[in-house]
């Protein structure tokens, strides 16, 4: 069958479908189940024999809306918290990846901007940081201890602290989304550049190993963790800009209700920072090098692995097995 005739032949169950499913218009949930395994069918069909379609973008997206409807419409049980970090969660972050790209993106960018502008402005990094925080950090390089600032405070008063103040910045990038994303975009640029200068600034002064031994011990979560945030207020703009089939009304509800779902995720890896330097990066100048490096990049492969690759795993395994018991994946 050319690829035409099968659009055309299929076109309209699709659109009833789609409509269905974002609308809640399906009061069976076994309709609903076998809708979806006859559009799974559709989808290996096309992938099969129009593999550069793409339709088969249109078709797994809808696939993945379906799932989730599907996975909710079941009985509620004690597993439900864990399906939600399990399985809701990364098929949302495969089915808007591209906004997941976009954040790291935006975020290497402004960081370099950060970089290059100290390299090239020596009272940059004072605009930045501040008088205070420049000269303080400069007599603890000069005391041999350029990450002395990390064990200032008790443990438990950092760890809620600094929590309380990464959950408000990911929740404010978020939020502003809501201005078109441009709103994210500028608390993206804020702290990139105000991240990219302060690295700049011990490389300058010669203790950059120091520095990221210490700063990334629970800096490679945090960061990570407003990326994806960044991502969701970025999902939230482009709802409203780009409503496609939708009225922009029901698009901005689609894209506030999958951000938040996004923003929530990240609260653990937040939570797992702050604990991170409140209890161990102040001991960072006194642990092995090959501790703290090993505990960067066990929680920088866990965060990545989670956002990154779990996505597409789950992903394929809906897509391979149409007939899988949702509740076990």
């Amino acid at each position: 069958m050319r690829e035409v005739s099968f659009i055309k032949q299929n076109k309209e169950k699709w659109l009833s479908f789609e409509k269905a499913v974002f609308n809640n218009d399906f009061k069976d949930p076994d309709e609903l189940a076998s809708q979806y395994i006859h559009l799974i069918n559709d989808l290996a069909y096309a992938q099969t024999y129009y593999p550069k379609s793409k339709v088969i973008i249109y078709l797994n997206q809808l696939a993945a809306k379906a799932f989730q409807k599907i996975y909710k419409t079941k009985r509620e049980d004690t597993n439900r918290i864990v399906g939600f970090w399990k399985t809701e969660v990364p098929l949302i972050c495969y089915q808007y990846r591209k906004f997941i790209y976009i954040a790291f993106i935006i975020f290497f960018v402004f960081t370099s901007i950060g970089v290059i502008s100290a390299a090239n402005d020596g009272e940059f990094v004072r605009s930045i940081l501040g008088n205070n925080y420049v000269n303080m950090s400069l007599e603890n390089i000069e005391k041999g201890d350029p990450v002395a600032v990390y064990k200032s405070g008790s443990n438990w008063g950092s760890f809620i602290g600094i929590t309380i103040n990464n959950l408000r910045v990911g929740i404010i990038a978020f939020v502003l989304g809501v201005f078109l994303g441009i709103g994210t975009i500028y608390i993206m640029f804020k702290n990139c550049i105000m991240l990219g200068s302060f690295q700049y600034f011990f490389y300058e002064k010669g203790v950059f190993w120091e520095s990221v031994r210490g700063i990334w011990i629970h800096g490679s979560m945090e960061i990570f963790a407003i990326v994806i945030e960044a991502a969701a207020g970025l999902i939230l703009g482009a709802s409203i800009l780009f409503p496609a089939t939708h009225s922009r009304y029901t698009s901005f509800k689609i894209g506030a209700k999958t951000g938040i779902k996004i923003l929530i995720s990240t609260f653990p890896f937040t939570l797992s920072a702050g604990f991170l330097e409140g209890f161990i990066t102040r001991y960072s100048n006194i642990m092995p090098h090959w501790l703290s490096v090993g505990i960067i990049l066990i929680t920088l492969s866990i965060i990545s692995y989670y956002y990154l690759i779990y996505p597409y795993k789950i992903q394929k395994e809906i897509t391979q097995n149409p007939h899988l018991n949702l509740s076990n994946i």
